[in-house]
């Protein structure tokens, strides 16, 4: 791996199955009673957040954590850019601390590729802007190579708002490089501008129907409807966005019992993903939380055990 991870085009699909052997390995960790590794002992890790966040956050503190790092969480209300200090200032100032590892996430799309540009220390993509978030594509491949083995020629289908989703982003180019077949599905209203020659060079699938694509699917992943980030009306109403594209109790009959369900979270349940989906045996939410962890401290393993501390 290169010293950051700021977009899954920084990885090969050979960092990629090395990355998810060593995940499998620091799953383990969580069925111990004592979860603990040496391996960053002496390291500090800081988690700078300037967007609000749970499972991101706390999964890269847990791992941080486990693997012995001293991890520390700070926040944009929290740190001296609430007093109008700026973005590089702020940085600077953390990493002439001498820590190891910047896990960021910022409203500004680049904001990861800049911040590796002014520090010597390791940075990790948390989720930038709309553009992407890297780990959470490798613990959504990660949890889907658990369940469904080889990913070859596998149909995976990425239903919801694809404009605002970083998530829709890092996940098809990862998905693609792995061989799955991949379809999104959104209304055409959430559908990102020039999506159609991005779908030809990275070659994946769109449609406008979902109850087309889902008989067909391996595999479904819903993405959040990110009210925050719109500013006028992209569908009529919540239910209008249901009826049509929400994973609803009818549609996931479509699907069969062993079509597993994935949701990034946080999930708007009654919005894109009804309740009967979310908590359904084949819901496999729960297991991308618990993958989560295990993917970040291979992803923090691989970036900082490498070399000595001076």
């Amino acid at each position: 791996m290169r010293r950051h991870l700021l977009s899954v085009d920084d990885l090969t699909t050979d960092d990629v199955a090395v990355l998810f052997a060593t995940a499998a390995e620091m799953h383990d960790v969580q069925r111990r009673a004592v979860k603990k590794l040496p391996a960053l002992r002496g390291r500090t890790v800081i988690n700078l957040f300037f967007e609000d966040s749970t499972r991101t956050r706390s999964s890269f503190e847990i791992a941080g954590k486990w693997l012995s790092a001293d991890t520390i969480n700070i926040t944009g209300k929290g740190s001296s850019a609430s007093k109008g200090e700026s973005l590089r200032d702020t940085v600077l100032t953390i990493a002439a601390m001498g820590v190891d590892a910047l896990v960021v996430r910022h409203g500004a799309s680049g904001a990861a590729q800049r911040i590796s540009e002014w520090v010597d220390a390791s940075v990790v993509n948390a989720g930038d802007g709309t553009h992407e978030h890297p780990t959470q594509a490798l613990l959504d491949a990660y949890t889907l190579t658990r369940r469904l083995g080889d990913l070859a020629d596998r149909h995976v289908v990425l239903v919801g708002d694809l404009t605002h989703s970083r998530v829709f982003r890092s996940n098809v180019r990862l998905l693609t490089r792995l061989g799955a077949r991949v379809t999104v599905v959104a209304p055409p209203t959430l559908m990102p501008s020039g999506v159609e020659a991005w779908a030809k060079q990275d070659g994946f699938a769109t449609s406008w129907d979902l109850d087309a694509a889902l008989p067909h699917a391996d595999a479904v992943m819903m993405l959040r409807v990110q009210r925050e980030r719109m500013s006028g009306g992209f569908f009529p109403t919540a239910r209008e966005y249901t009826v049509g594209y929400g994973l609803t109790r009818d549609r996931l009959a479509l699907l069969g019992d062993e079509v597993p369900v994935l949701h990034p979270g946080p999930m708007n349940r009654g919005l894109e993903i009804a309740a009967d989906a979310a908590d359904a045996a084949q819901s496999m939410v729960l297991d991308q939380v618990s993958a989560g962890v295990a993917v970040r401290m291979s992803v923090l393993y691989h970036l900082l055990a490498g070399e000595e501390p001076a």
